[in-house]
């Protein structure tokens, strides 16, 4: 029986080194092709968000008219339509007095019990070290 010839390992060396870098460009090729497909998809997917929220605003727009409308066969047009912008108004105003007592709750943006406790933390290692 014949003995099998093996390639000495400087061959075997090389030959790694190449397959393997050739299989990462390889990788970093598929990946690339990935990466594009999914931005082309997350593209038209926040063009489509953003077409949403469009006609939600319409829509809102006509349920406004709606209201004024309705309220209309009961008053004057141009009443109705100032009773309905009085409310929207009001609206707002609520919304925006809630949201200045949450963003002032979040401010200042520092996480004040973390650095509290740093500080006593600090002030009993130095109450230690005097000793």
């Amino acid at each position: 029986m014949a003995a099998t010839e093996t390639p000495p390992t400087r061959e075997l060396v090389k030959e790694l080194t190449t397959e393997a870098s050739t299989l990462i460009r390889k990788e970093l090729a598929l990946a690339q092709l990935e990466l594009k497909e999914k931005g082309r998809r997350a593209g038209i997917g926040g063009g489509l968000f953003g077409g949403a929220g469009l006609l939600a605003v319409l829509g809102l727009g006509a349920l406004v008219a709606c209201a004024i409308l309705a309220l209309a066969t009961a008053v004057a047009g141009w009443l109705a339509a100032l009773i309905v912008a009085v409310v929207l108004f009001a609206g707002a105003g609520v919304a925006a007095l809630i949201g200045k007592g949450q963003v002032q709750q979040a401010t200042p943006p520092a996480p004040e019990q973390a650095i509290h406790s740093v500080q006593e933390d600090v002030q009993t290692v130095k109450e230690h070290a005097h000793r």
